[in-house]
């Protein structure tokens, strides 16, 4: 019977980790079992911050609505109460963009608000 080398699917498995690995730092990028590790770590770190990143953007949202809308004398809160009143369907994202990019057309909308919410109820 003929001899079997098998060296080549370790080989080639070893040199996928070695390469996912590059950057780490020491010999979490040099040494296969070390590597692995370091690999496994990072991996599952992405996974999490992946998901992670989603609340983060929401957060950032959030503080840049509330800076807008007090500069346009109206809580958060406020505002965001009151364009559920008046039944829009503008998302955090687009109201974050708007209060960076176009402050006007946002002041429009904290006025129809502000009328909306400050009316007397009589």
């Amino acid at each position: 019977m003929p001899r079997v080398k098998r060296g080549t699917t370790a080989k080639r498995r070893h040199k996928a980790v070695l390469s996912l690995t590059k950057g780490h730092r020491s010999v979490r990028h040099k040494l296969f079992r070390r590597a692995k590790e370091s690999m496994l770590h990072a991996l599952s770190y992405s996974f999490a911050h992946r998901r992670k990143k989603k609340g983060d953007m929401r957060r950032l949202w959030i503080l840049r609505i509330n800076a807008a809308a007090r500069e346009n004398g109206l809580t958060y809160s406020q505002l965001i109460s009151g364009l559920t009143e008046i039944g829009s369907s503008i998302n955090r994202k687009v109201l974050a963009e708007m209060a960076l990019r176009d402050p006007e057309s946002f002041s429009q909308i904290v006025d129809q608000v502000r009328g909306e919410v400050l009316k007397p109820t009589s």
